[in-house]
């Protein structure tokens, strides 16, 4: 799976970093970014969860699922 974060979009909520925290933080300005080497969700049952609890629609999944 690719998980992709439209930094223009994405507002700094935090939902994604709650939901899934073994993927998700978020950066110095308080906005998501992905952990080293969970771009790929590290098959992270939450991760789709995630990406709906975001307000602003930030989070896109592709690929394979899971």
């Amino acid at each position: 799976m690719k998980i992709d974060i439209d930094k223009d979009a994405c507002i700094g909520a935090g939902q994604c970093a709650l939901t899934a925290p073994g993927v998700f933080t978020q950066d110095d300005d308080g906005y998501s970014t992905l952990l080293p080497g969970r771009e790929d969700g590290a098959g992270d049952p939450m991760v789709r969860e995630a990406a709906r609890a975001c307000p602003v629609g930030a989070i896109t999944l592709s690929g394979a699922a899971d």
